[in-house]
């Protein structure tokens, strides 16, 4: 199959996106500074490429790496070793995530169906 796997916390796949990269974003809680990361399907495990932010604040640390971009982001690579999963937590206190994959960017529970769950991202086996 290939690509990203959407699956609800008890492992009902949810949906199934083709390609090897999509990109993450949401808004900080408290700070409503927006937080966007790219990520890609390698060998079976997802591999974190990139992370920026539209400012600073209380969680919202950049990488020791990090550089302001010439559209007013600061972009670094941070060191994570690529995950078999990653698990995104929801509230109903704060906007969903915005999952972008392909030519195609919508809200998370846009893909999923479900709205105020944790859904877990892996690779399509």
């Amino acid at each position: 199959m290939g690509g990203l796997c959407l699956f609800a916390l008890g492992g009902a796949l949810l949906a199934s996106l083709p390609g090897a990269a999509f990109t993450l974003s949401w808004t900080h809680s408290i700070e409503k500074t927006e937080w966007r990361e790219q990520w890609s399907v390698d060998s079976g495990r997802l591999r974190l490429v990139e992370a920026r932010i539209r400012g600073t604040g209380a969680g919202m640390e950049p990488g020791p790496d990090a550089r302001m971009t010439e559209d007013g982001w600061m972009a670094w690579t941070p060191e994570l070793p690529p995950q078999d999963s990653v698990t995104l937590a929801a509230s109903g206190f704060t906007a969903d995530h915005r999952l972008c994959a392909g030519s195609e960017c919508r809200p998370l529970s846009d893909w999923t169906g479900m709205a105020d769950r944790a859904i877990t991202l892996r690779a399509c086996p």
